[in-house]
């Protein structure tokens, strides 16, 4: 018997990101992990701050010590109540809004988190907008339950291009995916995006009678390099829920530990948290990780230094700009979305092919994700979570891959 059609079609048009990672493992082998630059995948190299490390052994010698007993047992669902009341706090900081403890639901990643509430909202059919560029494993997190998802055009700067999305509503809109700061771009939407983001939602609701949920995902909410930090989602818009992990900010990718954050007031309150909690369980997450919880709600004050980060990416700039290569100013995050140079002798102002760039860099060991991994062809991205060392030296590299494009 043949695998699921849906699982099977998906597989044939996998991740670019981690088909282009386990080339750059190959090609390590090959010519030694000094000689290849990597720029393939978003996995943080920072390592977590000394205050993870304090935290993760007090708790351990106490567990040890039978201080703590039950602490890795089951705790309800959604998560211990000391933490979601701790999250609460910090999330309430952050979005301008007074949450409670009843407002969170701890999650194993943002993955996870967006799965969960997909689960929770959609019905078959419903439609999911995103605008494009996007994170293209959206679309599965969608199609996972039955939604269908939408590509929506930006702005040439990558911000939402408001018409578009105002004339991409329907009936069967359930909701609006965002992601700020952006992937791939780097891009913050600006707070008065979003509040004209919010008056064409409630306009739309309005009309039809169906207000569309705005979702953020905001795993990389805490690594932005604008003064002005990241607006707020949940302030601008009540019918809002905004989905986070731990992965960039306190680099914990592997520990799979996030949490949802349901604005208060949100339509049908009651009923969506409680199909948050029940799609939690029958996702088979059972709930987050318990040691990282209690980790993450001593942490609320902590994340990863953003400083290594930001001179990374001023280093990977002055490479691009040597090279001749044009991007896209990154504003958080930690990718640089370029845009892929036409060869030479063609005409002024055509599209680069973005997949045959990726192949000519990877000839000299360099590696990206082409932009058609994201829905944006004629753009390439590049990862700068990998030593700044390791970005200079690719200065060669580029140098060399240019003068034969």
């Amino acid at each position: 018997m043949s695998i699921a059609k849906g699982v099977k079609d998906a597989l044939s048009s996998s991740s670019m990101i981690r088909k282009m990672f386990e080339e750059g493992n190959l090609l390590k082998k090959q010519h030694g992990a000094d000689k290849v630059f990597d720029f393939s995948i978003g996995n943080p190299d920072v390592e977590p701050p000394p205050a993870f490390h304090r935290v993760f052994l007090r708790l351990a010698q106490e567990d040890a010590a039978g201080k703590a007993p039950g602490s890795h047992g089951y705790m309800p669902n959604p998560g211990f109540p000391a933490v979601r009341e701790a999250l609460a706090k910090k999330a309430s900081r952050e979005q301008g809004v007074a949450l409670e403890g009843s407002h969170i639901i701890m999650t194993v990643g943002a993955a996870g988190g967006l799965n969960v509430v997909f689960k929770t909202l959609l019905n078959p059919g419903d439609e999911v907008l995103v605008p494009r560029p996007y994170f293209m494993e959206y679309r599965s997190y969608v199609s996972n339950h039955g939604g269908v998802l939408k590509e929506v055009d930006s702005l040439p700067d990558f911000n939402l291009d408001l018409g578009a999305i105002k004339n991409a509503l329907t009936e069967k809109t359930a909701a609006i995916l965002i992601n700020s700061p952006h992937n791939p771009t780097g891009r913050i939407y600006p707070a008065r995006t979003l509040g004209g983001l919010a008056e064409i939602l409630v306009a739309h609701g309005k009309k039809t009678g169906r207000y569309p949920f705005l979702v953020a995902d905001e795993p990389y909410r805490e690594i932005a390099y604008l003064p002005s930090g990241v607006p707020p989602v949940l302030s601008v818009y009540k019918h809002s829920i905004s989905v986070t992990s731990y992965s960039k900010s306190l680099s914990l990718p592997g520990e799979r530990i996030g949490f949802i954050a349901v604005n208060p007031g949100i339509q049908d309150e009651a009923d969506l948290l409680n199909g948050l909690v029940y799609a939690t369980r029958i996702l088979g997450y059972v709930n987050a990780p318990a040691l990282m919880q209690r980790i993450v709600a001593e942490l609320t004050e902590e994340k990863v230094d953003v400083n290594i980060y930001a001179r990374r990416r001023d280093a990977f700039k002055e490479v691009l700009d040597k090279a001749g290569i044009k991007y896209a100013e990154p504003e958080g995050a930690f990718y640089l979305f370029a845009k892929v140079p036409p060869k030479k002798g063609a005409p002024a102002g055509s599209a680069g092919d973005d997949g045959a760039f990726v192949n000519h860099l990877k000839q000299y060991l360099v590696l990206g994700v082409p932009g058609a991994g994201f829905g944006q062809p004629g753009w390439i991205r590049f990862a700068y979570c990998v030593d700044e060392k390791v970005i200079r030296a690719s200065g060669e590299a580029f140098g060399k891959a240019m003068e034969n494009w």
